[in-house]
């Protein structure tokens, strides 16, 4: 009974795991989580690979970038009040938790706080 409504709804375009995937990516991005995260979300949810991976190129480099800027800006004055070091530290933790790869981190630290992660 069970797979006959899922059949059917499935059917008429109400259960579609690839919108999802595609709706889920658009809003979690806009809300500052990189592709790492969003993978990992949607895997969580029992989204198949192939959807994931057909989803995740609607967030551009550029737009990971732009996001990872705004969540920088909106993090870093709670962090300005620690060592400069320490602040870049736990901003580029920050930013890795949020899904965010290393070249995007890496460049928003050094534009952010003007330290590399070396630094």
């Amino acid at each position: 009974m069970a797979s006959e409504v899922v059949a059917d709804l499935a059917g008429r375009g109400d259960v579609d795991d690839a919108a999802f995937a595609r709706q889920w990516v658009e809003v979690r991005a806009a809300r500052g989580y990189g592709p790492a995260r969003l993978r990992a979300e949607l895997r969580a949810r029992g989204v198949a690979p192939s959807l994931i991976d057909a989803a995740l190129p609607a967030v551009t480099r550029e737009a990971q970038l732009a996001r990872a800027r705004a969540v920088a800006r909106r993090r870093l004055p709670a962090l300005r009040r620690r060592d400069p070091v320490r602040a870049a530290a736990r901003l580029r933790d920050f930013l890795r938790r949020r899904g965010y790869p290393a070249s995007v981190v890496v460049r928003v630290l050094r534009e952010s706080t003007g330290l590399s992660v070396e630094d």
